[in-house]
């Protein structure tokens, strides 16, 4: 499967797929520095053209929140195959928990490929007839 990919940063490190793990690390494409309690949308510098039925999911690497002290403010970064131009560069929106400092190649996130939702349509019912597990919160309360 191909994916066509433009860096915009010569000095940005290349990805690399790595045998171990399904997920490919993204690095920081500026450097930044953050003060406990601010926000910013840090650019990853690379813009690409997914296949035809995929989108990337985009998330913090396991080490993140450890190193700098931010997490993702939308919890999981959606990017669909239609995001695929030149300029359509990915970005990861951070929040800092602490003062920190990222410097530019930093791997900061990770992104997988998946496919897409099929098509699907609702179909309105007064009943489902499911048997109720006992509403949001319930798994495993009565084990």
């Amino acid at each position: 499967m191909d994916i066509y990919i433009k860096y915009h940063h010569d000095m940005l490190k290349k990805l690399n797929i790595i045998q171990i793990g399904d997920w490919i690390d993204l690095r920081s494409a500026e450097h930044v520095v953050l003060l406990k309690g601010e926000s910013r949308i840090i650019s990853l510098g690379v813009s690409m053209i997914l296949p035809d039925g995929y989108e990337a999911h985009v998330v913090p690497r396991s080490s993140t929140f450890k190193t700098w002290g931010i997490i993702q403010t939308n919890s999981m970064g959606v990017i669909d195959n239609s995001y695929s131009g030149t300029n359509d560069i990915w970005k990861f929106p951070c929040f800092a928990t602490r003062d920190t400092e990222i410097l530019f190649n930093d791997r900061i996130c990770q992104f997988r490929i998946m496919q897409k939702m099929p098509g699907i349509r609702f179909i309105e019912s007064d009943v489902l007839k499911d048997l109720d597990r006992g509403g949001f919160g319930s798994t495993g309360k009565n084990e």
